[in-house]
């Protein structure tokens, strides 16, 4: 079985206990960013992997969903910010830096642009880290948000606020995804994996201090309170994060930006 495994902070909680505490036999884990793993999972160079919400859109027909896990938002998220030196108001026409780590905020940003600001920015892609002193505006993500760089902007924007604030909504940014074929034919494993991510989820709640502790081991370069950053984020796939997903690619489709997802299709374990 190989396993993805979205190497920020923020989904640590669901690979503590399988690194920290009992490995899988035969399961190898491959840590990268977010667009490394969508496109090792559409390439179906993985088994299983946790992937940007918005590349569900291009891989629904080869993958299906863990019906019970993802990494969710409701409000305040840290790590999902539009750092500006213009107010969000004032951006139609200006310059914005993407990052390519990730397509769920990208998406997410144009469409709070788009669809509740009237405004069309110039988006130019911009590597993993885009810096504000090259761009009227920059998005980051993960890691590269919890930085006192993305804190010195004069405007800074946490989209998961945002969204709520214009929707009424959480924000679903990643998914958990199971191969077809490996659902098919590694059921053992898979069922292994869900079993290590929800004893994962028992020990930030059984365990936060010696958890967060170890989160503060692998991502030394941080400057957030670790602990109070886990707390924001949301990661049981409830029936009202599934719909607020679907707004999502409804809003996105609409927009042209992700094709349309008809349905979200589920893994029977």
């Amino acid at each position: 079985m190989k396993l993805g495994c979205i190497d920020y902070l923020n989904c640590y909680p669901f690979y503590y206990h399988m690194l920290e505490k009992e490995p899988l036999k035969g399961v190898t884990v491959h840590p990268a960013l977010p667009s490394a793993l969508n496109r090792l999972m559409a390439e179906k160079e993985l088994d299983m992997s946790p992937v940007s919400a918005a590349a569900y859109a291009d891989l629904d027909r080869e993958v299906f969903l863990l019906p019970d896990f993802c990494i969710s938002s409701t409000g305040l998220v840290r790590s999902v910010i539009l750092a500006s030196n213009f107010p969000i108001e004032e951006l139609n026409g200006r310059t914005v830096g993407l990052t390519s780590a990730s397509s769920t905020s990208v998406v997410l940003l144009k469409i709070i642009l788009k669809k509740f600001y009237g405004s069309g920015p110039v988006y130019r892609a911009a590597g993993t880290r885009p810096a504000i002193k090259d761009f009227d505006a920059v998005l980051l993500i993960g890691d590269d948000a919890l930085t006192r760089e993305a804190d010195a902007a004069p405007y800074r924007y946490d989209l998961g606020e945002l969204w709520l604030k214009l929707t009424g909504l959480p924000v679903v940014f990643a998914v958990f995804a199971v191969a077809k074929e490996a659902a098919a034919g590694k059921q053992a494993a898979v069922k292994a994996v869900v079993g290590s991510y929800r004893a994962s989820l028992r020990c930030l709640i059984e365990e936060r201090p010696e958890l967060a502790a170890g989160a503060a081991l692998k991502y030394p370069g941080l400057t957030c309170d670790i602990n109070g950053y886990l707390e924001t984020l949301r990661y049981e796939f409830t029936n009202n994060r599934k719909d607020a997903l679907k707004f999502y690619f409804t809003a996105a489709a609409e927009l042209g930006l992700l094709k349309e997802v008809k349905r979200l299709q589920f893994i029977g374990l």
